[in-house]
């Protein structure tokens, strides 16, 4: 289902435990950490979507997790012409998201990988909210960005940590690119 635009609509999912860590899945064979994401079919809602995506990929139910918030609007990304589904669709330019932000609610023990028949990630971890992002495949970084800049609201322990983290990544990107030059 992709729309006028040439986008798929899509759910990704930001997964908090206690500590106000995020959960990270390592794709299948790869060297890429994202968090758990996937289509909307048709005649499903968003938050249908992210319940079914969420069992998928990590094998939770609707009972162990809270939802805090979700994003107000679609965040859209593009996939570069090189990457292979892109070039097996003429009219798809790319996905467009709607980010939930969950509190986990279970207990680590309930995360299963293998509740589907084909499981995303063979790996998972909990990490900071404000992680770097650079091991996320790098068309969907700008995208992850909003999504956590806009979901920080519902985690009041960690709303002010925005800007100190953007402004200690620039600061590290500029050292990174002097080194460089």
């Amino acid at each position: 289902m992709i729309d006028r635009e040439g986008y798929r609509p899509n759910v990704g999912i930001v997964l908090a435990n206690a500590k106000n860590q995020v959960f990270w899945g390592k794709r299948i064979r790869q060297d890429a950490w994202q968090f758990p994401q996937g289509g909307i079919q048709h005649g499903e809602t968003p938050e249908q979507a992210m319940y079914r995506e969420l069992h998928e990929e990590v094998g939770l139910h609707a009972c162990h997790v809270e939802i805090l918030g979700r994003t107000r609007e679609w965040m859209r990304y593009d996939v570069p012409n090189s990457w292979g589904k892109r070039e097996s669709r003429s009219h798809f330019k790319g996905q467009k998201q709607i980010w939930f932000l969950l509190r986990l609610t279970g207990h680590d023990c309930d995360v299963c990988l293998r509740a589907s028949e084909h499981p995303e990630f063979d790996a998972w971890r909990w990490n900071d909210y404000w992680v770097e992002l650079d091991s996320v495949i790098e068309f969907k970084r700008e995208v992850y960005r909003m999504a956590l800049n806009e979901l920080v609201r519902y985690l009041p322990a960690l709303r002010g940590q925005s800007a100190h983290f953007h402004r200690a990544r620039s600061e590290y990107q500029s050292n990174i690119n002097q080194e460089k030059t």
